[in-house]
Parts: C-alpha cells; sequence; structure tokens
C-alpha cells in the first residue's frame, strides 16, 4: 500500500445515472494513493451524481490523509465532465437550481485543504473512474427483488 502523505493527491472522479434521472452512482479512483471507490447513490440525475463523485472525494481524502495533512495537501480533481467542471472553476452559471447545494458543499470543503483545482479530462482518460460507476450500476440492476 501506497504512503497516505502525498503533498499533491490526484482523483479521477466520475458519477453517472441509467436515464436521467434514473440509478445513479459515483466513482472515484485516487491515482497516487491507489485507492478505488464505486458507490450506488440511489435516484439522480447525470449531474448530481458527477458532484457527489467530487463531494465523496474531498470527504474521503480528508478521512484518508487526517485533517493536519489535509490542511497542507494540494488535491486535483479530474472529471469528464465539462459542465460540473466549468461551474465549479467559475466559467460557467449554475443554472439548474437543485445543483446549487452541491455547488456550495464542495465551496466549503475545499477550505479544508492548501489548495483544490478542477481539472476537465477527455472521458479515455477517465476510464477507472468511469468503470467503477458502471461496475457499481450492473451489480445494482443484477440483483432482482421477487
Amino acid at each position: 500500500m501506497k504512503k497516505l502523505l502525498a503533498k499533491k493527491i490526484v482523483v479521477f472522479a466520475d458519477g453517472g445515472s441509467r436515464g436521467n434521472p434514473g440509478p445513479a452512482a459515483i466513482g472515484v479512483y485516487f491515482e497516487n494513493l491507489d485507492k478505488k471507490y464505486g458507490d450506488f447513490i440511489g435516484e439522480a440525475t447525470n449531474n448530481v451524481a458527477e458532484y457527489k463523485a467530487i463531494i465523496f472525494a474531498l470527504k474521503k481524502i480528508k478521512q484518508l490523509i487526517g485533517r493536519n495533512k489535509a490542511e497542507s495537501s494540494e488535491i486535483e480533481i479530474k472529471s469528464d465532465s465539462q459542465l460540473i467542471i466549468s461551474q465549479l472553476n467559475g466559467k460557467f452559471k449554475l443554472k439548474e437550481e437543485d445543483l446549487g447545494k452541491y455547488f456550495i458543499e464542495i465551496w466549503n470543503l475545499k477550505q479544508d485543504f492548501k489548495e483544490v483545482s478542477f481539472i476537465h479530462i477527455p472521458r479515455e482518460k477517465n476510464k477507472i473512474a468511469d468503470l467503477l460507476v458502471n461496475e457499481t450500476l450492473d451489480s445494482k440492476s443484477n440483483k432482482k427483488l421477487f
């Protein structure tokens, strides 16, 4: 297991739903910590799932490295959602009212770290996080209720 003391933590985050809204999941891969998580979040839109993936990532980092190390850490969050990354970087306005609470939560979580940057990447560079989303959704849809 790699040390959890990295000064710069690189995160790949993705969220998705089957239907919009529909069953939704998040996938988060911490590249230099070699940790990955997939989580089912219930019924949500794609955009809500994308925001929740970033929220999960910021909370999980703090849990993994502790508050004191978080304060001196730089976080780089990479996502293939141009809309969400552009909103978080102040380039696009929030037009969907229900996304505001997630934006504010991320803004507040950012305060726990030295620096948090949001970077848009092409979908093909976000394969691990995307796979985590799809594996989580597949495992949920395979459970039949009789």
